[in-house]
């Protein structure tokens, strides 16, 4: 895909109605989680997350095999919308960087999904992050994570960082690795977040963003590499080909 890419400006009243009925979702599933999460397991984040996609305007359908069993999602990150998108369809958690610590509704939110924070610059601490990264995998609930490490314009797929991928190569026993494409379709350079532009323009850009947007999430065959580099390789070829049909160039691992 190359070009230009042409960005429409966003509606701010549309943006503020959806913020609005964000914040009344919020409202109403966060106490029922809570009555659920008191009586046991609660479903209500999966269900809150895929009510924020639909909010935001991503009407979202899956294709393949359905994600069964101890599973390790491996996707490609396009946008913010990914995480709602991706948890509201599969019901996984998240390998988040731990600065999200910081910011105390997101962080909130993000435990009660069970996200797993690493702190990528602790080396010393990696074995006891590995060590919470498979556990969380042997939970009800599939663990994802991004490899290409930050979010791309839209345009293309970024290169997968293999030091990412270090604690499934080769895959633990009796855990699936399952490449995930979250594909957009030609509205992808729509989602992306171009260079320079800030985290708060961006959100209200895609939260403003007239009408809805088909995103398929293709749930692809599970991988496996005897080291990092080649599970790496096999997730990005995986993921590569599953956008190429939307124009999505392809990177080098």
């Amino acid at each position: 895909m190359t070009g230009t890419v042409r960005r429409v400006r966003p509606s701010l009243p549309l943006a503020a109605l959806r913020i609005l009925a964000l914040g009344g979702w919020l409202a109403v599933a966060a106490p029922l989680h809570l009555l659920a999460r008191g009586r046991g397991q609660s479903d209500w984040p999966r269900r809150f997350l895929a009510g924020v996609a639909r909010i935001a305007g991503a009407r979202v359908r899956t294709a393949g095999e359905p994600i069964a069993g101890p599973t390790l999602i491996i996707a490609n990150h396009t946008s913010w919308l990914d995480i709602p998108v991706l948890a509201g369809a599969t019901g996984c958690a998240f390998v988040s960087k731990d600065e999200l610590q910081g910011q105390r509704l997101m962080h909130w939110l993000c435990k009660q999904n069970g996200t797993v924070f690493v702190d990528r610059s602790d080396k010393r601490g990696i074995a006891d992050q590995t060590g919470q990264m498979l556990r969380a995998l042997h939970r009800r609930q599939p663990l994802a994570l991004f490899p290409e490490g930050t979010v791309s314009d839209g345009t293309r797929l970024l290169p997968f960082r293999p030091a990412l991928l270090s604690a499934f190569a080769p895959a633990p026993a009796g855990v699936f690795i399952r490449p995930v494409a979250i594909d957009y379709g030609g509205a992808a350079p729509e989602f992306g977040w171009p260079q320079g532009e800030t985290g708060k323009r961006n959100f209200l850009r895609m939260i403003g963003r007239r009408g809805t947007v088909a995103v398929t999430l293709h749930l692809l065959p599970p991988v496996d590499g005897l080291d990092r580099k080649q599970l790496a390789r096999a997730a990005h070829d995986a993921i590569a080909a599953a956008l190429l049909p939307s124009g999505i160039a392809p990177a080098a691992v």
